[in-house]
């Protein structure tokens, strides 16, 4: 069986795909490392909307979870990488965008600042929302010094924004008052 452990990364480098090592504090590591994080979050979100029956978010997010690999593997791309790899596309962008529209025809209109809690698949929501707008600065820090794709700057931005609708709409289907700040 095959360790889990290379020990190549033992004096803080690793390897991107194509094969250049870099520093683990690379900022596309950094990014790549923030959209893992955001994985892991969505996750989590996933299994509490199960638990309470949000299955139309369950099926959103799963299809999230595979998004998120995609943008973690573009970030991971060394420099001169030249194969192809998958890749979140203009109409995954598209996708979110409808999912936002769709949730938002039952939702009351924005008015003011949502303040995260009320019950855990909301405050996820926020969690992953919060996580997500971190790695849309890490990949903006990484786009100044590497190629990162403008797509990919597009579907995480977009992300964020459906995760805030996400954490409305749970709150709706929930019953759960939204806290509201700057009434």
């Amino acid at each position: 069986m095959a360790r889990i452990y290379t020990r190549t990364g033992d004096k803080g480098t690793t390897a991107l795909i194509g094969g250049e090592r870099v520093a683990k504090n690379d900022p596309r590591v950094e990014a790549y490392g923030s959209v893992d994080e955001l994985g892991a979050h969505i996750a989590l979100l996933a299994d509490f909307s199960a638990e309470v029956g949000l299955v139309d978010m369950v099926e959103m997010l799963d299809v999230i979870a595979v998004d998120l690999m995609k943008v973690e593997t573009m970030l991971a791309l060394s420099d001169d990488f030249c194969g192809e790899v998958a890749k979140v596309e203009e109409e995954d962008v598209v996708r979110l965008e409808q999912n936002i529209d769709t949730l938002s025809t039952t939702l009351p209109p924005f008015k003011c600042f949502t303040i995260p809690g009320g019950h855990r698949v909301i405050s996820q929501c926020h969690i992953c929302r919060t996580v997500c707008r971190r790695c849309e600065r890490r990949m903006l820090t990484a786009s100044e010094l590497h190629p990162v794709s403008e797509v990919a700057m597009r579907y995480i931005n977009r992300l964020s924004d459906l995760l805030y609708t996400l954490s409305r709409h749970s709150a709706q289907k929930l019953g759960v008052e939204e806290k509201m700040w700057g009434k």
